[in-house]
């Protein structure tokens, strides 16, 4: 038994927050409907084909899902749209603001048809405010939220390397979809869940507001080192390899300095004492640290590191993560089947004793419109034309 048995998931859905949100309940044994345009798909099916022929996203993100290719606007595609929707759990769109509305599926209509429905919109900026109709994909709203100012070297900001105001999206989406069935089990009723990009990755951004605002500067860009706890970020040992390490507090300042820097008399150092004084003058403290690694190569450190308590790290590229010992040594790889043949998955992050995701196959396009139709006793309609389905925000 999965969690999620006998929950559906109908979903209007393309790019990634609401494909990641969606994934995660079908992982959890919940039955996803992904509701597709005829012909193209997900526009995230063709971002690349990298993975045998396969897009990279899409294959991230929509296992375990069954695909409906429907033009939406067509009769007899929306009649089994409609009925999808009428056995639904819980509807699920990232479609521009105001689709779901034209076309009579809005939060306010469904619910009215179905008390017991539990409707998950995902926008950019939210239903309402002056940007509630602009468009919103992730590095522009990594741009609003204020991230991309406070990423990347002192001369050049830059965008995360991964699509993490999707991510943030899609992780509140799927929370709040966890929320509303658990409240439903309380009082019969679903309930509308609305998530905002904007809100979604400004919420990881208060940490960088507080010490703006309350600091009276705005936080430094440091590239691979952190903004606000020195020494915290990579280091160069003898081999020219890079070894990332990070302290805390002041307590493993002094290990570090009598353990692994054999300079005991820097614990005191006025200029080094608390974090506030290193941060400031890191640039006279990143040389001393260095000059203590010189003769040691980044093996023997990061075995010094370890040694001493102090966390850690060696830079792999993604390929490198794909043989790391820790997930190899505790079993955390899967295979997974799509269109174009079996790929790896790592499991999800949350595990529980006795039970294992379902991590099911990624699906072709209109993969299960013969058997959705037959389910629900329709017809199987002519060749349906490109649907004007509007853009994910």
């Amino acid at each position: 038994m999965h969690t999620l048995d006998g929950i559906t998931v109908v979903s209007l859905e393309q790019a990634v927050a609401g494909p990641f949100a969606t994934r995660q309940l079908a992982d959890l044994g919940a039955r996803v409907i992904k509701v597709e345009r005829p012909g193209a798909g997900d526009f995230a099916r063709d971002y690349d084909r990298t993975v045998n022929g396969e897009a990279s996203y899409f294959v991230w993100l929509n296992r375990g899902k069954e695909s409906a290719a429907l033009d939406v606007k067509a009769p007899a595609d929306r009649e089994l749209l409609d009925a999808l929707i009428a056995r639904a759990d819980v509807f699920v769109h990232n479609l521009a603001p105001g689709a779901v509305d034209r076309l009579g599926l809005g939060a306010s209509d469904l619910r009215k048809r179905y008390p017991r429905l539990i409707t998950c919109t995902i926008s950019g900026y939210g239903s309402s405010g002056p940007y509630r109709l602009k468009k919103a994909y992730d590095l522009l709203v990594q741009c609003e939220a204020g991230l991309v100012s406070v990423t990347g070297t002192p001369e050049t900001p830059a965008k995360v390397g991964i699509s993490i105001a999707d991510i943030a999206t899609g992780m509140y989406a799927y929370t709040g979809i966890l929320t509303a069935l658990y409240e439903r089990e309380r009082t019969g009723e679903g309930s509308d869940v609305e998530v905002a990009m904007l809100d979604a990755l400004g919420e990881w951004m208060l940490q960088p507001f507080y010490y703006s605002v309350y600091g009276q500067r705005p936080p430094q860009r440091t590239g691979a080192r952190h903004a606000s706890i020195a020494p915290y970020g990579p280091y160069t040992a003898a081999d020219g390899a890079a070894v990332f390490m990070g302290l805390q507090n002041d307590r493993e300042w002094a290990v570090l300095c009598e353990k692994v820097l054999n300079r005991p008399d820097l614990v005191h150092d006025p200029r080094f004492a608390h974090n506030p004084d290193r941060v400031a003058r890191v640039d006279e403290l990143t040389p001393v640290v260095e000059n203590a690694f010189a003769s040691l190569s980044a093996d023997d450190l990061v075995k010094l590191l370890d040694e001493a308590g102090i966390a850690n790290a060696r830079m792999r590229t993604p390929e490198e993560f794909g043989q790391h010992p820790q997930l190899q040594a505790r079993d955390r790889w899967r295979p997974v089947d799509t269109p174009a043949g079996p790929v790896r998955a790592l499991l999800p992050p949350v595990t529980v004793p006795g039970r294992e995701a379902v991590m099911g196959p990624v699906p072709a396009l209109g993969a299960h419109n013969a058997s959705l139709r037959a389910e629900f006793g329709l017809a199987e309609p002519g060749a349906g034309q490109p649907t004007e389905q509007e853009d994910e925000q």
